[in-house]
């Protein structure tokens, strides 16, 4: 589990000033999660903001004090018999918009559906009216998307048993999964799913329910900001004018990665959160950091030094077998790479080396050559992405824009350079 920064990138939502740290031992009526909790439930709303919940309070992101729940939520109170909750999971469903990005708090036998912390008509109901075959009193809940599951689901925890709901048929299937701590609370965070227990948490394989690694593991380490806990304490987000990127490239299923030294941020899920790991957590066979990365039919491809090293893009990367292969094997060049791009729908892979010199190889032609190679006007270049808005060349903490690879490839003058902003990259600007 290498999460180096896990904390450092949150976005600034969810970060409050440093001082209200020390304002959150001052009322000591408040719970304090600092001083170990056990969670009831823990979910994201609709924003991506993270809720953890115990009893009558909540805190809401991953620093900040206690608060009482029916301050967000204002029908979870006494006077509505909801004075806590036993789980709770954010829907996952993009075939009905009535339902997707929906809260659904459990208590006991019934079920509350929010939508922009408000309690949707109807509700409550019973579990059996929305989730038939899910059983009562509930310990636990997360959502589960179609890829990381076989089909949009959600897991229900009991005991040991877990109840994996098909969202689509309603069909239910019950697995006990033994080896797993009982969950108190369950959270789906960057397509990794993690089982809270005591002040611990154990992540786990959504389908199988496997754990690798050494776990329990402290959670005040991981999902929160503690004195004298946590990883990369004192670590700052980088400035904007400070910037310099290694790679950068958005794969098939619309995940944005951005390379710097060992680390490498999702910048897709701004919503949920900005966060930093080293590159190993995702690509375990490049230990020494990338030159260039891009996207192609549903592949990426990882490019450091001679070696490139090309993996299957899913819920979770696997590198083909047989790589690392080297780059004149596998694309017909030689040399170290700046950058490295390919545009949406195309199949020409563009390669800057030389400081400005631009090659393009055709990847579905056998064997793969050189089929054009022209000169750029920035020279230079350290990382590259073809998206919607047109080609955009990193240099340092600036980059250019340029509306296509032709009138890349044609021009002879430098367009004018921009600075990168935090809406960009996540910088602080």
């Amino acid at each position: 589990e290498s999460f180096l920064l896990i904390l450092n990138f949150v976005c600034s939502s969810q970060s409050p000033p440093v001082e209200s740290m020390e304002q959150i031992q001052e009322d000591a009526s408040l719970p304090d999660r600092c001083a170990g909790i056990e969670f009831d439930a823990i979910t994201p709303d609709e924003k991506g903001n993270t809720f953890f919940f115990k009893g009558a309070h909540l805190w809401k992101g991953f620093a900040g004090p206690a608060v009482l729940s029916n301050e967000s939520f204002k029908e979870l109170d006494d006077i509505h018999h909801i004075g806590h909750v036993d789980a709770a999971f954010r829907m996952h469903n993009k075939d009905n918009l009535d339902d997707h990005d929906h809260i659904y708090f459990f208590l006991d036998d019934k079920v509350f559906s929010y939508y922009n912390h408000t309690l949707e008509d109807g509700y409550p109901k019973g579990i059996q009216d929305d989730f038939p075959g899910v059983p009562t009193h509930l310990d636990a809940a997360v959502e589960c998307p179609q890829g990381e599951c076989m089909t949009d689901s959600v897991l229900f925890f009991k005991g040991n048993d877990v109840h994996v709901y098909d969202i689509s048929t309603k069909a239910v299937k019950t697995k006990q999964w033994s080896h797993l701590p009982v969950c108190t609370a369950a959270f789906r965070w960057l397509e990794h799913y993690y089982c809270f227990h005591g002040n611990n948490f154990t992540r786990f394989h959504p389908v199988s329910g496997e754990v690798n690694g050494t776990y329990p593991k402290d959670a005040r380490n991981y999902f929160m900001r503690c004195p004298n806990f946590g990883h990369g304490a004192g670590h700052k987000v980088p400035k904007c004018s400070e910037t310099k990127l290694d790679a950068i490239t958005t794969d098939d299923a619309g995940k944005t990665y951005l390379f710097s030294g060992p680390n490498y941020m999702r910048l897709d899920t701004r919503r949920d959160g900005l966060h930093g790991f080293q590159i190993t957590r995702t690509w375990k066979e490049v230990t020494q950091g990338v030159d260039a990365v891009f996207s192609y039919d549903n592949k990426i491809y990882l490019i450091k030094g001679d070696q490139i090293y090309i993996y299957k893009g899913a819920a979770h990367y696997t590198l083909i077998e047989g790589y690392p292969k080297t780059l004149k094997e596998e694309l017909g060049i030689e040399g170290t790479v700046d950058a490295a791009f390919v545009c949406p729908n195309e199949h020409i892979v563009h390669i800057i080396q030389d400081g400005n010199r631009m090659r393009d190889v055709d990847l579905t032609a056998t064997p793969r050559v050189i089929n054009r190679d022209v000169p750029l006007p920035i020279s230079p270049i350290d990382a590259a992405l073809c998206g919607a808005d047109g080609i955009n060349l990193f240099k340092g903490s600036e980059y250019y824009n340029y509306e296509s690879a032709m009138i890349l490839a044609m021009g002879r003058i430098r367009a004018i350079p921009k600075p990168v902003t935090s809406a960009m990259i996540g910088c602080e600007d």
